[in-house]
């Protein structure tokens, strides 16, 4: 077998990630090369779905692209940050389209897909070692067709070739290096490789491909069968009841393994994964939970003190190194802060901590400073890379020389509050940490609590200007719908918990740039935007999060714009991503190019999977125009994979958010007239995730509002079912009508 036959060469070099394990239903697969060479089909080792990618990725750093080379490749007309970062190595790197696709055919060469992202640390290593070097660079211009792919703007086409090294060794991350056929079939899939390694990697199949290429077609056919039956779903004929006993059992699953001194899952690194806590939040709200209240408490508490939390400047880092959420590799994304902003809006309006309050505050204030686009767009940018002038971190880290110097004599309070030693906790160098509250402070140094916090502020900004003036980590500045939606949705989120109109107006704008620039007439979306320029189609996500985040924006302004533009958007996906067959949805479009393989994201990430999401926006959108055929859709999608939430509803925590919807009272709730936007606002800022809110100062074209306008009067109605209670005028009675206390 080919694969035994690779093994024997070299074992794979992931550089300082970890292997991703791979759950498969019935057990979890984690399995070398020759493990898997006995297999006569791929297909034996794929029992039904593959769920989240959700354990570990490569640890990631910053990189700067080397403009050493005087002659650019292909990729130097490309928008793509990280694709830029490659456009002078000596690598005839090709951008993925049909220009290469047809030359590797044309030429009968083999194909090396490399993939990755900006702030990928191992990427940027690998770059350096092997794609900047002349040597390598004649090897794979010579035997191969090489195309660079940019995972965040394809993630089609990185979900394909994910596929291909989990099935190979049970493990997976970035960069992803595949060796393929001239057709895009892979026979060969590897992460990071030190020069010699990738040197022979190189050797043995431009070698193989002339002496035994029916070999390598062999191992592309068995390799290509194993991805097409990756995460496909079952019709599930039998459909799907909610039962208190089995959202009872979800909840007992998903946080059987949760780290009850720290928060977040046990072990290290550790991933924020909203989605788990926000199906925590609303068990609690259903089931009034004590260990769900515990673990919330536990999880948001130590993820705002510790060192994922950028104290000085606010927004949250990817993940953290270790499991006391202190290292964290410094890089920060979009969607995490978005759906962080999200979680503490809704813990905040269901606890009422004022600390979740300054989270989402701060967070909003990193994302104007850091990640709005300067030119007045509306739309967010992508990332922050982890270093800055080749060091991991150095932008954030402090030593104690610099904080006495800075901060004089409020050195010692401001050390204290902080953690921040000679020492240090990373490289001699300090993580700001929160170790005790305002009041603890207060007491031993003997202040009041006013002026404690006066100095911790004065700190605050004191390093804040410091900071400004030191190299900044280089900015991923593409902007995406999907993630732009999800910022939407945070937005929003805040608006509703804290009340501040900058929020509404920042998602209006966000909302309306996504009309303008990436939603064309026919309803179809575009998936990147950079200098003025979108050059990549939509896939499922971009679709359900600008849909669910439309749908939020109409329950912020009653506007009906927005609210059938979602429904546009919706009957759009049904058409093109649709299958029909199992009621899911395609990850593409059917009118885009195909790939080997047309996948379906069924499993729930640090990103809700598209097809949750998708759910999500059927569930919500049959409510506010009465469409039984898309609730009924939203049920048979849960049903399909009712068996794997049950087994893993860590990583299918977004479905499992659903069901507890879908099997729980759910409120449709009218505002109608002259007062109707601080009643609204309201009823918004009570954590009541069962309810819609609809309205306006007239009735509007809703089925739901026909009838409910009483001149002169603001009418709240709440209905379920179609069936409304008696109208009344304050939203505290309509709050007491959906059994919520105050």
């Amino acid at each position: 077998m080919l694969l035994a036959r690779i093994e024997a060469l070299f074992e794979p070099d992931v550089g300082g990630g970890v292997g991703r394990r791979v759950p498969i239903a019935g057990g979890m697969l984690h399995k070398s090369w020759s493990e898997f060479a006995p297999k006569t089909k791929y297909a034996m080792t794929v029992k039904t779905k593959l769920m989240g990618l959700c354990t570990v990725f490569m640890l990631l750093l910053a990189c700067t692209p080397n403009q050493g080379q005087e002659k650019a490749n292909a990729l130097i007309n490309e928008s793509s940050p990280y694709l830029l970062q490659h456009a002078y190595n000596p690598v005839n790197w090709n951008p993925w389209g049909e220009v290469a696709l047809k030359q590797a055919k044309k030429e009968d060469k083999l194909m090396i897909i490399s993939i990755g992202y900006a702030a990928c640390h191992w990427c940027h290593v690998m770059e350096h070692e092997s794609f900047e070097d002349s040597l390598i660079a004649v090897k794979m211009n010579s035997n191969y067709v090489s195309i660079k792919v940019d995972r965040e703007e394809r993630p089609d086409i990185d979900a394909i070739y994910m596929n291909a090294a989990q099935l190979m060794n049970g493990s997976g991350g970035w960069p992803l290096n595949i060796i393929a056929l001239s057709d895009g079939r892979p026979v060969f899939a590897g992460t990071y490789f030190p020069r010699d390694k990738w040197e022979k990697v190189l050797d043995y199949f431009a070698d193989l491909y002339v002496t035994d290429k029916q070999k390598m077609v062999t191992q592309a056919e068995q390799l290509t069968e194993g991805i097409s039956q990756v995460e496909m779903p079952v019709f599930n004929e039998s459909g799907s009841s909610f039962s208190q006993t089995t959202f009872e059992a979800l909840f007992a699953k998903a946080v059987s393994d949760i780290d009850m001194k720290y928060g977040g899952r046990e072990g290290a690194p550790k991933f924020p994964m909203p989605s788990i806590y926000e199906f925590l939040l609303t068990y609690d709200y259903f089931k009034t939970n004590d260990q769900a209240k515990e673990i919330l408490k536990v999880t948001l508490d130590n993820m705002a003190f510790g060192g994922i939390y950028d104290q000085a400047g606010g927004g949250f880092a990817r993940y953290s190194t270790d499991k006391t959420w202190t290292v964290p590799h410094f890089e920060k994304m979009l969607y995490d802060n978005a759906q962080l902003v999200s979680l503490y809006s809704h813990a905040y309006q269901y606890y009422q901590n004022p600390e979740y309050a300054r989270i989402v505050k701060e967070t909003l204030t990193f994302v104007e400073r850091e990640l709005m686009d300067k030119t007045g767009t509306g739309g967010f940018y992508s990332s922050l890379d982890a270093d800055s002038e080749g060091e991991e971190g150095k932008f954030y880290v402090w030593t104690e020389a610099e904080i006495d110097a800075v901060l004089g004599e409020d050195s010692k309070v401001f050390k204290a509050y902080y953690g921040v030693s000679h020492k240090g906790n990373f490289e001699e160098k300090n993580i700001l940490t929160k170790v005790m509250s305002v009041q603890e402070m207060a007491e031993k140094f003997k202040l009041a609590e006013k002026d404690a916090l006066t100095i911790i502020n004065k700190g605050k900004k004191q390093l804040m200007d410091i900071r400004a003036k030191r190299v900044r980590p280089p900015l991923d500045d593409k902007v995406l719908t999907s993630w732009n939606g999800l910022m939407i949705t945070g937005y929003l989120d805040a608006y509703f918990a804290l009340g501040d109109e900058n929020y509404l107006d920042k998602a209006v704008k966000c909302g309306n740039f996504l009309l303008k620039n990436q939603i064309q007439k026919s309803g179809k979306i575009n998936r990147n935007y950079k200098d003025g320029k979108s050059s990549i189609s939509g896939f499922l996500d971009d679709y359900s999060h600008t849909i669910l985040a439309f749908v939020k924006l109409y329950e912020a302004t009653f506007d009906e714009s927005w609210l059938y533009k979602a429904k546009e958007l919706k009957e759009y996906v049904v058409q093109h991503f649709g299958d029909e067959e199992t009621k899911m949805f395609f990850y593409t479009s059917d009118e885009d190019p195909e790939l080997i393989a047309r996948k379906m994201e069924l499993t729930d990430n640090v990103i809700p999977g598209s097809n949750s999401s998708m759910a999500h926006a059927l569930f919500l959108l049959g409510q506010y125009f009465f469409n039984e055929e898309d609730i009924a859709r939203a049920n048979q999608m849960f049903a399909n994979v009712e068996a794997d939430v049950i087994e893993s509803p860590y990583f299918y925590s977004n479905w499992a958010r659903l069901y507890s919807l879908m099997g729980n009272r759910h409120f449709e709730v009218a505002v109608v007239g002259p007062d109707v936007q601080q009643k609204k606002l309201t009823l918004a800022a009570k954590y009541i995730p069962n309810k819609i809110l609809m309205g306006g100062k007239n009735e509007g074209t809703l089925e739901l509002l026909e009838g409910k306008l009483s001149k002169g009067n603001t009418m709240i109605y709440v209905c379920e079912n179609k069936s409304c209670q008696l109208p009344v005028t304050e939203a505290t009675q309509a709050i007491g009508q959906m059994g919520v206390g105050d």
